[in-house]
């Protein structure tokens, strides 16, 4: 289902939950209020999953190597985190969400659009949103904040002034005055590449853009230009999609010969799950559902299932599968196909197991990615999924010697 994009004056909300990873610690331990807090990996090769607004004060932002960001804020307490308590109050707070607005679109882990649009003239579309943020904070005891205009761009950054644990709406004709003065970092697809080349052209905040004309954005930063250019007048047509927790991805291998060959198969069932990893962080995704298939000669087909944390990491994904497939493979008789599945999948923009994960295994997983990204999907593969180019199929590096990666998964 999705919405109208030119309807007449359209109610976009978009809500966040404040810090989401710290509240659900200090739900936990009251004794954390107040105090700074670094989530995240312990050592100091640990990356911040998360940290307080105390600890921003000083520089502290997610994704930061724990040890630079203990070095700024040394009275700062880490704490490994619970991914499991995150998802589970996630889950609370979208099925609020959704029981309360006509259309819901879950991006990540603790962040919402709805489209309000004919629920209410405008300003009654505000009072409900401040009546849906006060239920959430009542049942759940998280902060959360929301912005409200007529597009997803104006109200995310809406979400993003009015944080911490507030609201701001932005009446339809009001966009630009309300960009205007922010910076460009504000404005969502300025990464970090984009924001230096336009600060390189002395572009500092968003009113420059909007007096800008779009054939010089374009020439600079091309398409993505315009795209910038639009968003920077507020100007976004993008639809609510509505959340479907069934949607997934998925691969399977039927072999032209059925086999027994049990490494082979391993190899297979690595090849497949690493390669719909690649395919989540391609497309800034995370599974929260993991299932294993097979079927037999005799057509019997089994399959099973994990829930997981979300997560788009292969050091992760590959044991899981792994030992999905050790507990469903059982029969010692011929294989005729085996598959991968993974479900309950949100777009965020923490692509990583950050609770888990090393500064060196992120720069890993980017460098292996970029080689995909220019030669193919398969230009790399761990070594234990090397088999699988064997059976049932030609190579499917048509000739070419695939590079190799030490197999880091066993």
């Amino acid at each position: 289902m999705k919405t109208n994009p030119t309807s007449p004056q359209r109610a976009i909300l978009h809500l966040d939950l404040d810090t989401f990873f710290v509240s659900v610690e200090r739900l936990m331990d009251r004794r954390l209020n107040g105090q700074p807090i670094l989530i995240g990996g312990t050592g100091d090769r640990g990356v911040v999953a998360a940290c307080s607004y105390e600890t921003r004060a000083f520089g502290v932002h997610s994704g930061m190597p724990m040890r630079q960001a203990r070095s700024m804020c040394p009275e700062a307490l880490v704490i490994r985190g619970h991914s499991s308590n995150y998802m589970k109050h996630s889950d609370l707070v979208t099925e609020i969400v959704r029981e309360a607005v006509p259309v819901c679109e879950k991006t990540s882990i603790d962040e919402f659009y709805a489209d309000l649009s004919g629920m209410d003239r405008f300003y009654g579309c505000w009072d409900f949103s401040r009546e849906l943020r006060q239920k959430v904070i009542r049942e759940t005891g998280l902060p959360i904040s929301f912005g409200l205009s007529t597009s997803k761009t104006v109200s995310k950054v809406a979400t993003g002034e009015a944080k911490p644990s507030g609201n701001i709406r932005v009446d339809s004709g009001t966009e630009r005055p309300f960009l205007g003065p922010l910076s460009i970092r504000k404005i969502p697809q300025v990464g970090t590449k984009t924001y230096q080349t336009l600060r390189n052209l002395g572009v500092r905040r968003i009113h420059t853009i909007q007096e800008m004309p779009v054939e010089l954005m374009e020439q600079v930063l091309g398409q993505n230009g315009s795209a910038i250019w639009r968003k920077s007048h507020g100007i976004d047509t993008s639809p609510v999609v509505a959340f479907n927790e069934r949607k997934s991805i998925s691969t399977e291998r039927t072999f032209a010969k059925d086999t027994t060959d049990i490494e082979k198969l391993r190899g297979i069932l690595i090849a497949m799950a690493e390669n719909l990893a690649y395919q989540l962080r391609r497309g800034n995704k995370l599974t929260a559902c993991i299932s294993v298939k097979i079927r037999y000669a005799d057509f019997d087909t089994r399959s099973l299932q994990s829930r997981i944390a979300y997560t788009a990491s292969d050091h992760i994904l590959l044991p899981k599968i792994k030992a999905l497939f050790e507990q469903l493979y059982d029969r010692r008789v011929q294989v005729r196909l085996i598959g991968v599945r993974y479900t309950n999948l949100l777009e965020g923009a923490c692509q990583m197991d950050l609770f888990e994960d090393t500064d060196e295994r992120l720069h890993l997983y980017r460098a292996l990615d970029r080689i995909r990204n220019q030669y193919g999907d398969r230009s790399i593969v761990a070594a234990a999924g090397l088999e699988a180019r064997t059976i049932g199929r030609p190579n499917p590096f048509n000739g070419e010697a695939p590079l190799l990666l030490a197999n880091r998964h066993q």
